[in-house]
């Protein structure tokens, strides 16, 4: 877990500061891992793609956006009048965020390339920038610009995308590992 040769579990590592409290030990400890003080280290990384995809610890994230696209799917296609506010959240979510979200995770899959902020930042102006233009697309196609076309051309977008954004962390990950292999 520390830089030098010492090497300690995070569990241990927070017990012995939780006399402070719990709280105050995990801020603490994310300051350090965020200033490099600390370096946190998996002590066995997934060694297949698929493996990375089965454990929440890595791909949280990929299970979300497709928890999103689904939410938004199910309460378009399912026209009950309760489920409206539930439609326009997530119809916003996944029309203004979804789509920049994953080509922002496809373009940078290193979490370290871009401060959280700017990733929403660029998630919100990709998805002005590329929803529009998938709609334009549409436009000279035989099926025009409708709801079915529309929906399903953002989610093969988000999917194909969020598939991609995936395996380049994988392969971030894989690369990070051989690395710090060579160097035992």
């Amino acid at each position: 877990m520390g830089k030098g040769s010492e090497v300690e579990t995070l569990e241990s590592y927070v017990e012995k500061m939780k006399k402070e409290g719990l709280f105050k030990a995990l801020r603490t400890l994310y300051a350090q891992v965020a200033e490099g003080v600390i370096g946190l280290e998996d002590p066995s990384p997934p060694r297949s793609f698929l493996e990375y995809l089965t454990r929440m610890d890595y791909s949280m994230w990929f299970y979300t956006v497709i928890a999103i696209v689904l939410i938004t799917l199910i309460c378009i296609h399912i026209p009950i009048e309760f489920l409206k506010p539930f439609r326009w959240f997530s119809g916003t979510l996944f029309t203004l965020f979804i789509p920049g979200y994953v080509t922002v995770e496809a373009l940078y899959p290193d979490e370290k390339a871009l401060k959280p902020l700017e990733r929403v930042a660029l998630s919100i102006g990709l998805s002005l920038a590329v929803t529009p233009l998938l709609g334009l697309l549409l436009n000279y196609t035989p099926w025009g610009i409708r709801l079915e076309p529309v929906v399903t051309t953002l989610t093969l977008y988000s999917l194909a995308l969020l598939i991609t954004a995936s395996y380049r962390k994988y392969a971030l990950l894989k690369l990070a590992i051989s690395v710090k292999n060579r160097g035992k």
